[in-house]
């Protein structure tokens, strides 16, 4: 019976639809993060009868034929990328994008990464990193007897030193944006990967055409509506609970015909 199978891939859809909202919810306060959404597509079909073609030898087309499905299957867990609220921090090292666009940081392995979390800091050189200390590209050095840092909003960064009625230059901050950014691979961290789907990375400078300006002193809140993900989390509940009645009533008719044949 078709029907019990059918009705597992139903389940295990629907499953892995609540690990993705559980994992929505679960970084409902992380800075920066997008919420994902599962896709899925329908699977093969078994035809019991093709449309198109004569019932018999020189016959009439059958207009339409019955073709039943098997199932379905994960296509797609997609990042949602859409713009976060803003938060104001009043950390002046806190820097929000607002529109599109990616920062662009150097991983562990000198591996180029991004990422829409703005929530930086300085280490020990006084090079701005990330809260793992992943460096910001291109290089920005603040100096340690600086006594203010600017940043506008297209992304130039300035220190004003004690003394100095001019402020200093410091760098220009580069975004990065994709053509499909939801072909960018996630890597954790909030931290993103280029990869053949996204297509490369544009760079450009905050503020020009197709490019997000800076906010400093905000961090990018999360974009998980929890009201949205709760109305999921229930519609993925029924249909879970709808296949199993789906395979309850399969196995009782099972057990109606076994009886039979005794």
């Amino acid at each position: 019976m078709k029907a019990l199978s059918i009705a597992a891939t139903g389940m295990s859809a629907q499953q892995l639809n609540l690990e993705v909202i559980a994992n929505n919810i679960a970084n409902i306060n992380t800075t920066g993060f997008k919420r994902a959404r599962a896709e899925f597509s329908d699977l093969l079909y078994q035809a019991e009868r093709l449309q198109g073609v004569p019932n018999q030898a020189n016959a009439n087309i059958v207009p339409e034929g019955a073709q039943v499905g098997l199932g379905v299957k994960t296509s797609a867990v997609r990042n949602v990328h859409i713009q976060g609220s803003l938060t104001n921090t009043g950390n002046k090292l806190d820097l929000a994008l607002v529109g599109k666009g990616w920062f662009a940081i150097e991983g562990a392995d000198g591996e180029q990464l991004y990422s829409r979390a703005g929530a930086f800091n300085t280490n020990a050189e006084g090079q701005l990193v990330t809260v793992d200390g992943f460096p910001v590209t291109p290089a920005i050095v603040i100096p340690e007897d600086a006594i203010e840092v600017i940043v506008n909003k297209s992304g130039q960064i300035f220190a004003r030193m004690e003394g100095q009625a001019n402020l200093q230059d410091l760098g220009q901050l580069t975004l990065a944006t994709f053509a499909n950014e939801a072909g960018l691979a996630p890597m954790g961290d909030n931290l993103f990967r280029e990869t053949t789907a996204s297509g490369a990375a544009n760079f450009g400078v905050p503020g020009d055409p197709g490019f997000a300006t800076v906010e400093q002193g905000y961090l990018e809140d999360s974009n998980v509506d929890p009201v949205k993900e709760i109305t999921e989390l229930i519609s993925a509940q029924r249909a879970y609970e709808m296949n199993s009645k789906v395979i309850k009533a399969a196995d009782e008719m099972a057990t109606t015909v076994t009886q039979s044949l005794r």
